[in-house]
């Protein structure tokens, strides 16, 4: 029996994780399932599974899931130091799937139990890369990824020497607006951005994909989880979402990673490794899909890219104040303050204005400094946005 804990239960990575557990239901011993304000799932998952204890991110929802578990024995808890309480419990392995940098500190508690993380939570390694590695080697701790073009790379690496690798490259659909006129997506709402047209995910991200602030995020991520120099990582609009990243080495040869538009895979290599086993995706008939296509994204379309390199040569807080900056310009368009190209333009305002800070922007790396630096970035963004009304 592995005891495992889901922080994120409620979204579409955690109940994707919770498929994968419900098919072996012997191996694993549920701990801690937390989630946001759908109550009635997160409860019926922590009574399904039998967990020690289910938390809601949202104090005033307490009551409601309070009433959902009466008389199951289970635990009900609330807000974000429960949050942290659960994470602190002991567990084999713990799925980070908190969307946003809300899902750092409990990745960080976790791992410091000497827990397995395994990582959907892509903000943790943006927003304090080193803070997070440290934290895992000073408990002996092991990281995995579970974003899909992490879990590719990873699966390239094994048994190859990081040393021979000359690039990685990570893959994006093109989200909602791939093949929308410039002009039009300056129109664009955030109802049309939530609709992606191959993967299920959560609204947030979704819009995330079609601006390709998610896929800037994950070149960051890149370079934070695989160690490598900024300029041997690309990205490739890919409109299949069959090939999730390639991994280049020195000899001239492209390692690529092909499987279904899935999330269960990644999590299953996560869940299961070093073993791998049988999972519940499609076979890829190469016959009938015939051709995938790769075309390099245009900078005009998609300007988060640009950033994520900006932030990379920056380094030390930026992309915890990229991040912070993305997050607030993300709610400004969902409440339709701001239109969809402007959220770039918020986030590099933030991120020139914070930048010119080189006290901020080299500040020891440490939880404390970097929920500061977030608060600022959110306030900066915040001001920014207010100018655009």
């Amino acid at each position: 029996m592995r005891r495992v804990s889901i922080f994120g239960a409620t979204g579409s990575i955690g109940q994707n994780t919770l498929d994968l557990i419900r098919r072996d239901r012997a191996g694993y011993d549920v701990v801690a399932l937390t989630g946001g304000a759908n109550i009635p799932q997160l409860a019926h998952d922590a009574i399904d599974l039998g967990a020690e204890i289910a938390v809601t991110a949202y104090p005033n929802r307490l009551e409601d899931l309070r009433a959902a578990l009466s008389g199951t024995g289970i635990e009900a808890a609330a807000g974000s130091e429960a949050i942290a309480e659960a994470a602190a419990r002991p567990a084999d392995w713990v799925m980070s799937a908190i969307v946003g940098a809300a899902g750092l500190e409990p990745g960080l508690i976790a791992m410091s139990t000497g827990a397995t993380l395994a990582l959907a939570n892509k903000e943790s390694l943006v927003t304090a890369g080193d803070l997070v590695h440290r934290t895992a080697s000073k408990h002996d701790a092991k990281i995995l990824p579970v974003d899909s073009e992490h879990s590719a790379v990873f699966q390239g690496l094994i048994g190859e020497d990081i040393a021979s690798v000359e690039r990685i490259t990570i893959t994006a659909s093109g989200g909602a607006f791939r093949d929308w006129p410039l002009e039009e997506m300056a129109k664009a709402t955030p109802e049309q951005a939530a609709k992606h047209p191959n993967w299920d995910m959560g609204q947030r991200i979704t819009i995330d994909s079609a601006s390709m602030f998610n896929k800037a995020l994950e070149v960051i991520e890149t370079k934070e989880f695989f160690g490598v120099a900024p300029r041997q990582i690309e990205v490739l609009v890919h409109p299949e979402s069959l090939v999730h990243a390639l991994v280049g080495f020195n000899d001239g040869a492209l390692m690529a990673h092909v499987g279904p538009p899935d999330m269960r895979h990644a999590i299953g290599f996560a869940l299961h490794y070093p073993d791998r086993k049988d999972l519940p995706v499609e076979r890829l008939d190469l016959a009938r899909i015939g051709q995938l296509t790769f075309k390099a994204p245009n900078p005009d379309r998609y300007p988060a890219l640009r950033l994520a390199w900006d932030v990379m040569e920056i380094g030390g807080m930026a992309g915890c104040i990229f991040n912070a900056a993305k997050e607030k310009a993300l709610d400004a368009f969902i409440d339709h303050q701001i239109g969809f190209l402007d959220m770039a333009d918020v986030v590099e305002a933030t991120l020139n204005k914070l930048a010119a800070d080189s006290c901020l922007i080299n500040a020891e790396m440490t939880l404390d400094t970097v929920k500061q630096t977030d608060h600022l970035a959110r306030k900066t963004a915040t001001e920014i946005i207010a100018t655009r009304g």
